[in-house]
């Protein structure tokens, strides 16, 4: 059982070095969330692909002092795994497998099986095949164990499914979204950031095509929990979001 962790103080410290979100803010924007309320020890931020929920739940839970976990990142690893053993997509048995055996270690850096992948997880085989990889029922369950483990700690803010309804159904649950034209612009600049070319149209096109993927899998659909807050980035700039967050935590 968690324990509770007193009241909870939102400083507003400089975001972390590198800390990005590639958007211009708007003139009228709130002021930023200055108060203390009841630390909830478990934060669940979800949204579709480049809501920005990992640029989001790093920076509040610096803000926060929690710990960070990107849970997305397990998928991303065993589907490393995947596209370096050679294993076809359909064959959903040795995927398990796979996912099941691994032993994925998340924080700053990613490891699996002590080996650092960090750098490995946003390649375009892997990025082209987590969506079908995530959708095994095997490998969320296994993925899922893990993460229980982790939020049994507590003042940790995870990011992505199955936190706020599966994994941690207590947590304090933020469904973070923007119009598919601002998620492409920003996955786009993200790219382009990175180093790395592909055309709007082209980003468009994956990020539809993600978007249909989680939205219709069996386990874990893409949508809001019932109680969550549903916070919408468009024309908030990173500091925004995480106030516009805290807000939410504070008010309810």
């Amino acid at each position: 059982m968690l324990a509770s962790h007193g009241p909870c103080r939102y400083p507003r410290p400089p975001l972390h070095a590198g800390a990005t979100w590639l958007m211009m803010a708007p003139v009228d924007a709130p002021p930023p969330a200055r108060f203390s309320t009841a630390c909830p020890p478990i934060i669940a931020i979800d949204g579709p692909a480049a809501s920005g929920k990992s640029t989001v739940g790093r920076a509040l839970a610096q803000r926060l002092g929690y710990r960070f976990i990107d849970t997305g990142l397990m998928y991303r690893a065993v589907t490393l795994l995947v596209v370096e053993g050679g294993i076809d997509i359909s064959d959903e048995s040795a995927i398990a497998r796979t996912a099941e055996l691994a032993d994925i270690e998340v924080g700053e850096r990613v490891y699996v099986d002590g080996r650092d992948v960090t750098r490995l997880l946003h390649s375009g085989p892997v990025t082209e095949r987590v969506s079908f990889v995530s959708q095994i029922s095997p490998v969320r369950r296994a993925m899922v164990a893990l993460q229980r483990r982790i939020a049994e700690e507590g003042r940790i803010v995870m990011a992505d499914r199955d936190i706020g309804t599966v994994v941690a159904p207590h947590a304090k649950k933020v469904y973070l979204d923007a119009p598919t034209s601002e998620r492409v612009r920003r996955r786009h600049a993200e790219l382009e950031h990175g180093g790395r070319t592909m055309t709007a149209s082209a980003v468009r096109a994956e990020l539809e095509q993600r978007d249909r993927l989680d939205s219709q899998r069996y386990d874990s659909p893409l949508k809001p929990a019932e109680d969550a807050v549903v916070v919408d980035t468009s024309g908030l700039n990173l500091e925004q979001v995480v106030d516009a967050v805290l807000r939410s935590i504070a008010q309810e």
